[in-house]
């Protein structure tokens, strides 16, 4: 028998759409010390060399230290854990991100319609995911901290306010829950991976999820 499934997380608000998450803030950065700066871009350039040479999967704590040649309660104090250490090699491509679907141009920016904003939004997720998948399936988050991380509010807060925009007679909270599910990394793996699916299906299937979700309902 199937185990009872865990209670889905109760409604946010979103994350106010000008508040651009970032993994580890400009003004964090400054307030480091000028070493503690310098180790934090050692240990960041020993952990990019082990995937680049092992995978995500050769990314420990452990074998971070022993990279950067620090001990390994600096990479904790850094860090706090693994998904800690391997979000933070996101950051980059995360700042991009959001930078790109907050004040870029459109269509994946502000000024085209909603749901224009909506597929370009999904294109763009889903090539970006791909481009790391692994990194990002080792940085995934445990079920009870993936839907309360800021990186994933901003991005549910962000499909809610389109979606809030396109069809506001709709249950726009249950719709951007389906929506993100779409953007897992996991089913993407899966998807890519196990079923052998291009991603350029995964893009149309997209397109076509969003545009059936936003389509005027008929009268009556």
């Amino acid at each position: 028998m199937c185990a009872a499934l865990p209670p889905f997380p109760p409604p946010q608000e979103p994350l106010d759409s000008a508040e651009l998450i970032q993994l580890s803030t400009s003004a964090e950065e400054q307030c480091l010390r000028a070493d503690a700066a310098r180790n934090r871009a050692r240990l960041l350039e020993a952990a990019a060399r082990l995937v680049a040479e092992h995978g995500a999967a050769g990314v420990t704590m452990e074998a971070v230290a022993a990279a950067a040649e620090v001990g390994k309660g600096t990479v904790f104090r850094r860090f706090g854990d693994r998904v800690g250490l391997l979000t933070a090699l996101l950051d980059h491509s995360e700042q991009k991100f959001q930078a790109a679907f907050l004040s870029g141009p459109p269509p994946l920016g502000p000024g085209a319609p909603p749901v224009e904003r909506l597929h370009a939004f999904g294109v763009a997720a889903l090539r970006r995911s791909a481009e790391a998948l692994e990194l990002h399936l080792a940085a995934e988050r445990s079920a009870d901290r993936r839907y309360t991380a800021p990186s994933w509010r901003l991005l549910y807060g962000h499909i809610l306010l389109l979606l809030r925009e396109a069809v506001p007679d709709a249950d726009c909270e249950v719709l951007a829950q389906t929506l993100i599910g779409y953007l897992d990394p996991a089913a993407i793996h899966h998807l890519t991976k196990v079923c052998g699916m291009p991603m350029e299906r995964l893009e149309a299937g997209w397109t076509d999820l969003v545009t059936r979700l936003t389509a005027p309902r008929p009268p009556g």
